[in-house]
């Protein structure tokens, strides 16, 4: 019987190892406080409050007192990650795009008060919109900074 043209060539054993090789050009950051458990408690929180949003929009119900301070206190936790963040670029090691790191911080710590305040002006259940697509948006916002932050140039 002929060779198959897709057949796959097996070392035999004791031969070479075809593993793909692994790219170790950047080193591991001190970042990773990012990367820790307050930003999975950031992530939960605002998802589960952004569950608990679009529920009480689809139920035509405009947002409570006790959503917008529940919205105050992910603005809290949210502000606190950042700070986080921020006393961990001045230990020696600096994202590889610090001004893409610098812009997602802004962004993530300006999010939580904006989509407060736009809930605050619109006391429909477009506001209970507006608060459940602003929880939506911070994890997003959250992860993509512990992508940013992963990668790091020598300091």
């Amino acid at each position: 019987m002929p060779k198959s043209p897709n057949r796959i060539a097996v070392p035999p054993s004791g031969g070479p190892s075809f593993r793909p090789k692994t790219n170790t050009t950047a080193p591991i950051s001190t970042l990773c406080r990012v990367n820790g458990p307050l930003s999975v408690a950031t992530i939960v929180v605002a998802l589960v409050l952004a569950v608990w949003y679009l529920i009480r929009a689809a139920l035509n119900r405009p947002p409570s007192r006790f959503d917008l301070l529940a919205m105050g206190v992910l603005g809290v936790l949210v502000a606190v990650l950042v700070l986080v963040a921020v006393a961990g670029l001045f230990d020696g090691s600096r994202p590889s795009d610090t001004a893409t790191f610098s812009g997602y911080l802004i962004t993530t710590i300006a999010f939580a008060p904006t989509g407060f305040v736009l809930a605050r002006m619109e006391p429909t259940r477009w506001g209970s919109l507006i608060l459940g697509v602003a929880c939506l948006t911070l994890p997003v916002l959250v992860l993509r900074l512990q992508q940013i932050a992963s990668v790091v140039t020598g300091g």
